[in-house]
């Protein structure tokens, strides 16, 4: 635990660090925004390249809050704090991407991202699917809380029916986040984000259907 404590806090601060040695090295102007058609729409100043960075100490100081309310919830053992804090580890990983991709935007002072190789739309779709992917196998082994997993009005319902609906969302997550990496590898631009919305609102749907249906038997049993 420990040791990924101090492996999130080393990186939430490492897009910081590298955006002050890139500054030195980006053009006094750089592409601050792209529209859906990846065009240029707006310029900035270089040290908007640490906008991102800071964004990133406040999602691992956001994480690292979750994880101690994980703590205070959990009467037994430590399980939901490590998922808290491994999932914050791997948004971070996703964070310094991101910065990677952006710098090197900013250094090429690429004015169309659809000439890339992977444009950004593809890059968050595949990170996305690769975060899904993850987090649905963690998922079963989540006992029930009130920050992360499939939550609803009646996946809380008891233990039984929470365990029942993280082990279908974990299976559910890992399918769609499966699909999202390959729409992001076949498709490209905003097509790209469309599909990623798709297979996001397909998938809450699905799950939310079954953690109704899930607690259904407990209902009827209540009702008698």
């Amino acid at each position: 635990m420990k040791t990924r404590k101090m492996l999130l806090l080393i990186l939430m601060f490492f897009p910081l660090l590298e955006a002050a040695v890139a500054v030195g090295f980006l053009p006094d102007q750089i592409p601050a925004h792209y529209g859906f058609d990846g065009q240029v729409d707006r310029w900035g100043s270089k040290y908007e390249s640490f906008l991102f960075p800071v964004i990133t100490i406040g999602m691992g100081l956001f994480m690292f809050a979750m994880a101690r309310i994980a703590v205070r919830q959990e009467s037994n053992g430590q399980n939901n704090e490590k998922i808290c804090i491994t999932t914050g580890l791997v948004l971070i990983i996703w964070f310094n991407i991101m910065n990677c991709y952006m710098l090197y935007t900013s250094f090429t002072k690429a004015e169309n991202l659809y000439s890339l190789s992977f444009d950004i739309f593809q890059i968050e779709c595949i990170l996305l699917g690769a975060f899904m992917i993850i987090l649905g196998n963690v998922m079963p082994k989540l006992k029930q809380n009130s920050i992360i997993g499939l939550r609803t009005t009646w996946s809380m319902q008891n233990d039984a029916v929470w365990k029942k609906c993280q082990h279908f969302g974990g299976i559910s997550f890992i399918i769609s986040g499966i699909l999202c990496v390959a729409a992001g590898f076949a498709v490209r631009g905003a097509a790209c984000l469309f599909w990623m919305l798709g297979i996001i609102c397909a998938d809450a749907a699905v799950c939310t259907y079954y953690s109704y249906k899930a607690a259904q038997p407990r209902q009827d049993e209540n009702l008698r």
